[in-house]
């Protein structure tokens, strides 16, 4: 009998471990549920808001269906809001900073990493210290500067600014990636007579491509979600974007509500939907740059 215990000891080890480790990712998963519903919350919130008028946002609870959905709020803002203008202005600008800044940190990168010069480090560090600049710091310089150049109330200021305040950010991402490029592959293209410009644009930037993707979203998300610098430079409604927009809806003497919550509600969708689709990209860049060597 004693021998016969024995022999059961391991597996019943065996088979409860197994029962743990089936609690244990239940419980994460559990967890990650409630955690996944508690950020959906809000944007439930915001669809409801956006479907009453004043009335309904103030007499009803706040996850309330509305007795009629107004649709008609989301066609008033992009008709008579001027929220179409709005978000033109803020793709096109979006697209051209997320496409300068990446091109310009992968440079930069380039050059740091994959070449032997003097000061190297030293023009590392000073793109690092962007990163400890608050925002807020910058406004009244920039806003000097700009005015004294003729950009204030342009785009090319706000292009501007979210370059060089993206760069930091781009390139630290950048960093570890190429860091861990194999050399033997620009050694052979030397070898065979490949100039830099070439190896960079033909060699290496193909080979950075899915931290790029990354690098590409996470600044989209910050130019699409940006408030200060153009509520700080802009002026004109030709050159507005949502985040500052939705401004137009709040009067002297009301408010608007269920249109503001309409112009959320359309800049939110597309940052959204790229999310959704490109997620994969963003952790598999992440991971890519986050090992040395």
């Amino acid at each position: 009998m004693k021998t016969q215990a024995a022999a059961n000891y391991p597996l019943g080890v065996a088979t409860r471990g197994k029962m743990l480790t089936r609690v244990g990712y239940a419980a994460l998963y559990i967890l990650l549920i409630i955690l996944a519903v508690t950020q959906l919350l809000p944007l439930v919130w915001l669809m409801l808001f956006s479907l009453k008028n004043n009335q309904e946002v103030f007499n009803l609870p706040p996850f309330a269906f509305p007795s009629q959905p107004h649709w008609e709020n989301y066609m008033n803002v992009w008709t008579s809001g001027n929220i179409g203008r709005y978000f033109f202005n803020s793709v096109w600008i979006t697209v051209i900073s997320v496409a300068l800044t990446v091109l310009l940190a992968s440079f930069v990168t380039f050059a740091i990493t994959r070449m032997s010069w003097k000061g190297s480090q030293l023009v590392l560090g000073l793109f690092m210290v962007g990163l400890m600049i608050p925002v807020h710091s910058t406004l009244i310089p920039l806003f000097s500067m700009f005015l004294k150049l003729h950009l204030t109330d342009t785009s090319v200021s706000i292009i501007l600014s979210y370059v060089a305040f993206n760069l930091p950010t781009t390139m630290m991402i950048l960093l570890g990636f190429y860091y861990a490029l194999p050399r033997e592959v620009e050694e052979a293209a030397v070898m065979d007579g490949c100039s830099v410009n070439r190896m960079f644009f033909r060699i290496v930037l193909p080979m950075t491509t899915p931290v790029m993707a990354t690098t590409s979203i996470i600044n989209m998300i910050y130019n699409w979600n940006e408030f200060i610098f153009v509520n700080t430079f802009i002026s004109s409604d030709e050159n507005k974007t949502l985040t500052v927009g939705v401004q137009n809806f709040i009067g002297q003497y009301t408010t608007d509500w269920g249109a503001i919550g309409a112009t959320l509600m359309i800049s939110i969708l597309p940052i959204l939907l790229v999310f959704l689709i490109m997620s994969d990209r963003i952790v598999e860049g992440i991971a890519a740059g986050s090992v040395k060597g």
